[in-house]
C-alpha cells in the first residue's frame, strides 16, 4: 500500500528548515497541498525572514506540488486563526496540522529566566494548542483530521538544562491524549512524534552523526501519523532509522489497610510497589481509580 495524500491539505508549523521542511517536502511530493508556516527566526525565536518559509514553497513548486508561505506566530491567537482561514479559503478544507515549531533557551533550573521559561511554553505548547484550537471545529465537520504534536526525549526522560523546553513538550502528551479521546467520533487521530535527527536545535555534532540523523528518517514515521490508516495516541519515536514507541505503564502495585498508611510503611514496601514485572498501560484517568477501588474491594474480602 502506497500512502498519499492527494486532495489534502497540510499545515506545517516551523517548516521553514531542519524537520519542518522536510515533513513539508514529503507531504507534497506525496500530493498534499502544504501551509508552510515559519516566522523565519533564529533559534531563540528573535529576527525575522519570511524568505525563509518562501524558499521551501518554491521548492515544493518546482517539483510540481502545490504551497502557500504563511508567517503566522504560533504563538498568537489570532495569526493562527488568520492562517487556517487563508488555507481554507484557497483549498477549503484543513486534513492534516504538524506541529513542529519552536525555539531554544536552555539554561539550568537556578539560571533560566522565567520569562524565558514562558516564551517556552508559549511558543511550543500555547502554539501547539493555538493551532488545534483553530483546525478542531473544521476537523470536527469533516468527519476527518490528522494532528501530530513534536514531543522530545528532553520531556519524555529529562535533559540537562532544558527544564522549559522539557516541561513544554511533556504538556504536549497531555494534550494529545485528551485531544484523541474527544475526537475519535469524528475521525480525528492524535498522534506525537519523539525525533532524533541533525537539525538546527541540536547542532554540533560531527559529519559522520549527521548523515545518519537526516531528518528525512523522522519524516517517514511522521507520514504514517498523519496516513488515512494512522494509529491514535502513539507517541512514535524516530531517528536514524530506528523507529519505536514511548508509552506510559503503570505498575501492579500493593493495596495496604488504613492502619497502615505511613511513610514507614510504604518505605518497607517500595521494591513491590515499583516493581515492574507487571506493569501495564492505563487506557484513562477514571480506569487508574477503578482499578484502586478494586483492589481495595478484593482486599477486603
Amino acid at each position: 500500500m502506497t500512502i498519499r495524500f492527494d486532495g489534502q491539505v497540510a499545515v506545517v508549523t516551523g517548516a521553514g528548515n531542519g524537520l519542518g521542511r522536510s515533513h513539508a517536502l514529503a507531504l507534497a511530493a506525496r500530493g498534499a497541498k502544504v501551509v508552510v508556516n515559519d516566522l523565519g527566526v533564529n533559534l531563540d525565536g528573535s529576527g525575522l525572514s519570511p524568505a525563509t518559509a518562501e524558499t521551501v514553497v518554491e521548492e515544493i513548486e518546482r517539483g510540481g506540488g502545490e504551497a502557500m508561505a504563511n508567517g503566522a506566530n504560533v504563538a498568537d491567537e489570532e495569526q493562527v486563526r488568520a492562517m487556517i482561514a487563508d488555507a481554507r479559503q484557497k483549498w477549503g478544507r484543513v486534513d492534516i496540522l504538524v506541529n513542529n515549531a519552536g525555539i531554544l533557551r536552555d539554561k539550568t533550573f537556578a539560571k533560566v529566566d522565567l520569562a524565558d521559561f514562558r516564551l517556552i511554553l508559549e511558543v511550543h505548547l500555547m502554539g501547539a494548542v493555538n493551532c488545534c484550537k483553530a483546525v478542531w471545529d473544521l476537523m470536527q465537520k469533516q468527519n476527518y483530521g490528522r494532528i501530530v504534536m513534536t514531543t522530545s526525549g528532553a520531556g519524555l526522560y529529562g535533559n540537562f538544562g532544558q527544564s522549559s523546553y522539557a516541561t513544554a513538550k511533556v504538556g504536549m502528551i497531555g494534550l494529545m491524549n485528551v485531544l484523541h479521546l474527544e475526537g475519535a467520533k469524528h475521525n480525528i487521530r492524535v498522534n506525537a512524534l519523539a525525533p532524533t535527527a541533525a537539525t538546527r536545535l541540536i547542532g554540533g555534532i560531527t559529519p559522520e552523526l549527521a548523515s545518519l540523523l537526516r531528518p528525512e528518517a523522522v519524516t517517514a514515521g511522521l507520514l504514517y501519523l498523519v496516513s488515512q490508516e494512522a494509529p491514535s495516541q502513539t507517541i512514535l519515536c524516530a531517528g536514524a532509522g530506528v523507529y519505536a514507541m514511548t508509552r506510559f505503564v503503570e505498575t501492579e502495585g500493593v493495596c495496604l489497610p488504613d492502619s497502615q498508611w505511613t511513610p514507614e510503611a510504604i518505605a518497607a514496601r517500595f521494591g513491590e510497589i515499583t516493581d515492574m514485572s507487571k506493569a501495564a498501560p492505563v487506557d484513562l484517568a477514571y480506569k487508574q481509580t477503578e482499578r484502586f477501588l478494586k483492589m481495595v474491594a478484593s482486599a477486603q474480602r
